[in-house]
């Protein structure tokens, strides 16, 4: 089975939320948003972990590690978080193990998307059939996370700004394969206290 390793961007700013860092914020069942995320990806069948942080990165290391049990996720630093998303991406991309044959790149503000979707994503992996890069989608639009063959490492080291590594899709349109998430999760972040006020234990 091909090694594919998952990738959580928690490095970002959070300036719309400040003088909070919504990362830090409680998630579903009072825990921080980006420890879900990450226990969430620890939970998949992904072969390891990273974690890329910036802003505030000493504080959301220390929460990831109080909520995380198991084998902790590997950190990486992102020193020039504050030119965007793509710095972000871009330094994880870096410092993936060398024997990975593809990623899987998630959001540290996506708390509801769970280790079954991830699996799912995983599963549908296949590049030698055009499906080397996997989104998922709710209703027709694309969402997170978004898995990448590692034929595409290069490429996404080329970017710059925050818009991510969207504009690779359709570079690469004929390997895209779109999952139905079955759920809105994979389109709904928590970048602002009206959209955190909307966030519910999805258990409760």
């Amino acid at each position: 089975m091909a090694l594919v390793h998952g990738l959580v961007l928690a490095a970002g700013l959070s300036s719309r939320m400040a003088p909070h860092n919504k990362l830090l914020l409680p998630g579903p069942g009072g825990v921080p948003m980006v420890a879900s995320v990450v226990r969430a990806v620890c939970a998949s069948r992904v072969s390891g972990v990273t974690v890329v942080v910036g802003h505030q990165a000493a504080e959301v290391e220390s929460a990831v590690r109080a909520h995380v049990h198991g084998p902790p996720p590997r950190f990486v630093v992102a020193e020039d978080y504050h030119m965007g998303l793509a710095a972000s991406l871009k330094t994880g991309i870096a410092a993936l193990p060398a024997d990975i044959a593809a990623v899987i790149v998630c959001l540290g503000d996506m708390p509801l998307v769970g280790p079954e979707l991830i699996d799912r994503l995983l599963a549908a992996y296949a590049p030698a059939e055009e499906r080397g890069i996997v989104v998922p989608t709710w209703r027709g639009r694309r969402g997170n996370p978004v898995l990448w063959d590692r034929r595409y490492f290069a490429d996404i080291l080329g970017l710059a700004g925050d818009t991510g590594a969207r504009g690779l899709m359709q570079r690469h349109a004929n390997q895209v394969a779109e999952i139905d998430a079955g759920t809105d999760a994979v389109v709904r972040d928590f970048d602002s206290p009206e959209t955190l006020n909307t966030l519910r234990d999805p258990t409760g």
